[in-house]
């Protein structure tokens, strides 16, 4: 595998040619500062997602991936630079536009962010929300059809026989499983997972990721998901951007040439003395399928 350096970014790309696609999001000399500029969250970062890649961040604990992530939803705003989503202008949309962007990005989050209390059809139901006028108290409140379609992403993610069942009763697995199909019932044209399998062991959490990936595949979703692990990334990825304090030093695309050493230099360059190995690779002894 050859990786060059630009010599007036310093960003490590594979040697590779592309052809123009339309983009599902533009990143355009993303700068976030926090504390009166004091730090520096983002610095300069710039790349465009084709639709329907499935993009990979990696980086170190701090190095800017959530940050990165809840600027495409408009939960941040960029203190210079633009994010563009689906050709809207993130930043300048008013919150009538924005609620209407945000009908088409699902967000995956870590923790997961489903209601406990609630059975599993309802939670997936909430996901539907954006497109249905007034509240909905209940299950039973939404049509049949949309109560089937919920039944239905269930069972994509292998929880049907628990769509009755009140989600804080089943497996850190199976909810991020809930928070899968909630988010596919949205129908979003853009999924973003912010390491949606973090605080899952090894095993769990190659099935999810397999069930995310494979669902989004099915629906033509394009993907950004930040990850700490690399034989994940590597896994399921049409590409991978690595981030170190902020800036882009890691964009290639993924592929058989591409290998866990490869990416593996990266990281000793964002943690040359060895400390966060934990973060990265899997330690321990079981592997996922």
């Amino acid at each position: 595998m050859k990786f060059e350096e630009s010599a007036s970014s310093g960003v490590v790309k594979q040697e590779n040619s592309t052809t123009p696609e339309e983009n599902a999001v533009e990143i355009t000399d993303l700068v976030k500062t926090f504390d009166n500029g004091k730090i520096r969250a983002l610095d300069g970062v710039s790349f465009k997602v084709p639709k329907g890649q499935l993009l990979v961040i990696i980086g170190l604990s701090g190095s800017g991936k959530s940050t990165l992530l809840r600027h495409l939803n408009g939960l941040h705003v960029p203190t210079e630079g633009s994010t563009s989503v689906l050709g809207e202008n993130v930043s300048s949309l008013s919150r009538k536009e924005l609620r209407s962007l945000r009908r088409d990005v699902g967000f995956v989050f870590q923790q997961f962010n489903i209601v406990g209390r609630l059975t599993c059809i309802e939670n997936v139901l909430s996901g539907a929300l954006g497109r249905i006028w007034g509240p909905r108290i209940s299950a039973l409140m939404y049509s049949k059809s949309m109560r089937t379609e919920a039944i239905e992403q269930l069972e994509r993610v292998g929880l049907a026989d628990k769509a009755w069942q009140r989600t804080d009763t089943l497996s850190g697995g199976e909810q991020q499983r809930v928070a899968i199909a909630r988010t596919l019932m949205q129908k979003p044209k853009i999924v973003l997972a912010d390491e949606p399998v973090a605080s899952l062991d090894p095993e769990i959490s190659g099935q999810v990721m397999d069930l995310l990936v494979q669902c989004c595949i099915e629906d033509n979703i394009t993907v950004l998901c930040s990850l700490h692990q690399v034989d994940l990334a590597l896994g399921w990825a049409n590409r991978l951007i690595g981030l170190r304090a902020g800036k882009v030093v890691l964009d290639t695309p993924v592929d058989e040439s591409l290998s866990q050493e490869d990416v593996m230099v990266v990281y000793q360059q964002l943690d040359p003395e060895g400390t966060k190995t934990s973060e990265y690779l899997d330690t321990s002894e079981t592997s996922s399928p």
